[in-house]
């Protein structure tokens, strides 16, 4: 069997105390074997959006739509049922070394949480695994994350074959859905109201783990 794992993160790599950023998260859409109709169906909601007078050159994006835009997306994602987790680290609980460390450790901290369990829940022993994470928006920073990805596919792979991609957002249905999807979670999570649409995609997650959480 064949599988797409779709990333995205939401927050900073810096550690500061500031409420909208307390956390650095990542978050994934999986689908498993051939969902090209699902592809098609998030390409024509672009289209469709296109004619409607809405510029989505970068693709969808939860921080930049529109109200009426966010629900549209919601209710797709929730008609097709991609499995969604999330990984959540709160940073002001990161251990000095953590810290002292760098971004990109606190990058490969996360996602190493969030695979190494999301990888053996999901599929087997001669499965075929596609990570598909999006770029970060932090150049200089590219060809470290493209190499933690790597490491971890690495890791991981020693019954199943991992292959790491590193693409832009707007070029995967997937990467938008795992955005919207940590839009949600990053929202409640920081105690902000919930949009009309945003509980639609609640039965979609199958986990949200909070392994820095202070008790």
């Amino acid at each position: 069997m064949d599988y797409c794992v779709d990333l995205d993160e939401t927050g900073t790599l810096d550690f500061d105390d500031a409420a909208e950023e307390r956390y650095f998260g990542v978050g994934s859409a999986t689908w498993a074997g051939h969902h090209g109709e699902a592809i098609w169906q998030g390409h024509r909601l672009r289209l469709e959006l296109e004619g409607a007078g809405i510029r989505l050159a970068k693709g969808l994006h939860a921080t930049n739509g529109s109200a009426t835009t966010r629900s549209q997306v919601f209710e797709l994602i929730a008609a097709q049922k991609p499995r969604l987790d999330s990984t959540m680290l709160l940073k002001s609980s990161a251990e000095p070394q953590v810290r002292l460390a760098g971004k990109v450790r606190l990058y490969k901290l996360a996602m190493w949480m969030h695979l190494k369990f999301l990888i053996p829940a999901t599929s087997e022993a001669g499965d075929s695994i596609f990570i598909i994470a999006g770029h970060l928006q932090t150049t200089g920073h590219r060809e470290a994350i493209r190499t933690a990805i790597a490491d971890i596919a690495g890791q991981l792979g020693n019954d199943r074959s991992i292959v790491p991609c590193i693409w832009e957002a707007s070029s995967s249905w997937g990467i938008q859905v795992a955005d919207y999807a940590l839009w949600r979670v990053q929202r409640e999570d920081v105690g902000r109201q919930l949009p009309r649409g945003a509980d639609l995609i609640d039965s979609c997650f199958a986990s949200r783990y909070y392994p820095w959480q202070n008790a």
